[in-house]
């Protein structure tokens, strides 16, 4: 699995998991709810500075949504 899988795959995990959509997930970050949308289905490298401020809106540490989960 290359990163940008694994973040599409954390980011939709973790965004379920905080409950929040999408579009609440972007206002927070500060990006376009289509951007998110792209960053979930692995359609998009995300920068390091939106990288950062997807883990801040999501109150994780940035290395949550660039791990490869086992099993």
């Amino acid at each position: 699995m290359d990163l940008k899988d694994a973040v599409a795959i954390n980011l939709r995990r973790l965004r379920h998991e905080a409950q929040l959509t999408q579009e609440e997930l972007a206002s927070r970050a500060e990006v376009s709810s289509r951007y998110i949308g792209a960053i979930e289905r692995a359609d998009v490298s995300v920068s390091v500075t939106v990288l950062g401020r997807i883990a801040d809106a999501l109150g994780i540490k940035p290395e949550e949504l660039l791990s490869e989960r086992k099993g």
